[in-house]
This record gives structure tokens, C-alpha cells and sequence, in this order.
């Protein structure tokens, strides 16, 4: 049976932290999807096009994992692509929290939809994608956050 799961995020941007989550999915799971979420709710840095871009740049090592943009429901997306395996990361209980109400959620629009959660590695469960945004806004050197062109993009988005 092929394994599809699906790991679905904003990624504004992609961190060390995401990246290692993608690779041990890889390793577990037969195909793995990044599903890059547009979140118009949300005032994010960089564009779902450089958001999708940056996911299939720094995962072009792994040949199982792909990287999609969607907007709507997640589960839409999920029955679209045909995936009933979600991951999730889990920094903190704050996190586990959210993610359990969510998880019920998708369940109700979604039977079948499973999900696992991960917790990244001990040197990247500080990390957060808007932690590493405010660094870069006020000039800090993000580079052992996220991956090297995804630092690059943020320095230059910051001298815009």
C-alpha cells in the first residue's frame, strides 16, 4: 500500500526545523506532500508562489516529497491528492493543544483523516517561523534557522 501523507503549513518561511520534519517523513512514508497553504488571513512575507518555491528548492535531495500551494480547506486539498495521513509538529504543549482541537476537527470533515505528529529535533524545537521572521526584520543573521537560499531571500526581502 502507498503511504501519502501530507504536511500542511503557512512556511512563511520554511525552517531547519520544518525541514527536518520533511526528511524524517520521507523516511517513513512512501510519498510526502508539503501542502503550502496561501492563508489570505495572514500578512505573510513572502508570496505562495516563493513559499512553494523555496519547499521544492530545499527538498529536491528528497525524491518522495513534492511541494503544492492550495487555499480553501485543507481537507479539500487532502481528498484532492488523495492523502488520509496528515503530519504535524509538535514544538510545545501550547502546540499540542491546537493541533488536538484540529485533529478532531478534520476528523468530522474528513473520516479516515489520520494524523501524526512529530516533535523536531531538540536543536530546532525552538524555532518558529515568526521568531525567525522578527529576527530577520530587525537584522539578525537567521542562517543557522533556516536553510541557506531561504536566509538569502529573507535579506534581501528586509532591504526592500
Amino acid at each position: 500500500m502507498n503511504k501519502k501523507v501530507l504536511y500542511p503549513g503557512t512556511f512563511d518561511p520554511l525552517t531547519n526545523g520544518h525541514l527536518d520534519l520533511i526528511e524524517r517523513a520521507a523516511e517513513m512514508f512512501d510519498e510526502v506532500i508539503i501542502a503550502v497553504a496561501a492563508s489570505p488571513s495572514k500578512n505573510t512575507m513572502f508570496t505562495l508562489e516563493e513559499r512553494v518555491e523555496f519547499c521544492i528548492e530545499v527538498t529536491k535531495h528528497l525524491d518522495n516529497v513534492t511541494a503544492q500551494g492550495f487555499s480553501g480547506l485543507m481537507v479539500d486539498f487532502a481528498k484532492e491528492v488523495e492523502a488520509n495521513v496528515l503530519i504535524r509538529g509538535l514544538r510545545t504543549t501550547v502546540d499540542f493543544e491546537y493541533e488536538f482541537g484540529l485533529t478532531n476537527m478534520y476528523r468530522r470533515l474528513m473520516p479516515g483523516l489520520e494524523s501524526v505528529f512529530l516533535t523536531p529535533a531538540e536543536e530546532y524545537a525552538f524555532i518558529s517561523s515568526t521568531i525567525v521572521r522578527e529576527v530577520a526584520i530587525h537584522g539578525g543573521d537567521v542562517t543557522q534557522f533556516v536553510p541557506k537560499v531561504i536566509a538569502e531571500a529573507l535579506h534581501n526581502k528586509k532591504h526592500i
